[in-house]
C-alpha cells in the first residue's frame, strides 16, 4: 500500500522547486473543489474558469512565499474559490438574493448540522461575515441580537439583563434584523453556503 504524502509536505516540496507536487495537490483536491464550485455556479464553463483561476492564485501565492496556512491547504484553497465565486456573482450582477420578508432568518444559513468539509469552511466564513455585520448595528440592537443569537437567551432573560421591557427587547431585535438586511443588501453580501 502506498504512503499518502501529506498536503503540507507537498506544499513545502512545491515551494522548494518540485513542480510535480502541485500536480499531486491539484489531482488530490480537484473533484471536491470542482463539485463545490459547480454547486454554486451551475455552469460547467464558468466552473472550469473559476477552478483554474483558483489554482492560478494558489500557485502565485505559493511562488511569492505568501502561504502561511501550515497544514490547512484545502480550507485555504476553498476560501480562495469561495472569494472568486463571490467576485463572479458581483461582476455579473447575479448576486443570490433573498425575499425581504418578516419570516426570513439571516441566521438560518448557520443552522445546518450535517455539513461536509467544504460547507463547514464556508459556514465559518459566513459566520465571520455576519459577526462583522452585527458590529455595524446600533449598540442597543447589537446587544439584544448577540444575547438572542449567540447566547441563546429568551426575550424574558434579555429583558431582565438589559433592564428594558420584553416589548422593547423584541422591538430592538426586530430593528436589528431589518438593519442587518439593509446592510447585507447595500454591500451585496452572499450569505448562502
Amino acid at each position: 500500500m502506498k504512503d499518502i504524502i501529506d498536503d503540507s509536505v507537498l506544499v513545502k516540496n512545491y515551494i522548494n522547486g518540485n513542480e510535480l507536487a502541485i500536480e499531486l495537490l491539484i489531482k488530490r483536491h480537484q473533484q471536491r473543489l470542482y463539485s463545490f464550485i459547480y454547486s454554486k455556479i451551475q455552469d460547467r464553463d464558468t466552473t472550469e474558469d473559476i477552478f483554474q483561476d483558483t489554482f492560478i492564485k494558489v500557485i502565485r501565492t505559493l511562488k511569492k512565499g505568501n502561504y502561511n496556512e501550515e497544514g490547512k491547504f484545502l480550507p485555504w484553497v476553498m476560501r480562495i474559490a469561495h472569494n472568486l465565486i463571490i467576485d463572479y456573482f458581483r461582476k455579473n450582477n447575479r448576486m443570490p438574493t433573498f425575499n425581504n420578508t418578516e419570516e426570513f432568518d439571516i441566521f438560518s444559513v448557520l443552522s445546518d448540522g450535517a455539513l461536509n468539509a467544504e460547507s463547514k469552511i464556508i459556514k465559518e466564513q459566513i459566520l465571520n461575515d455576519v459577526k462583522e455585520l452585527v458590529e455595524e448595528l446600533p449598540e442597543e440592537q447589537k446587544e439584544v441580537l448577540k444575547m438572542r443569537i449567540y447566547n441563546d437567551m429568551s426575550f424574558n432573560e434579555i429583558s431582565e439583563n438589559t433592564g428594558v421591557s420584553i416589548n422593547t427587547a423584541l422591538g430592538r431585535m426586530r430593528y436589528a434584523l431589518i438593519n442587518l438586511r439593509k446592510i447585507i443588501e447595500k454591500n451585496k453580501i452572499i450569505l448562502a453556503s
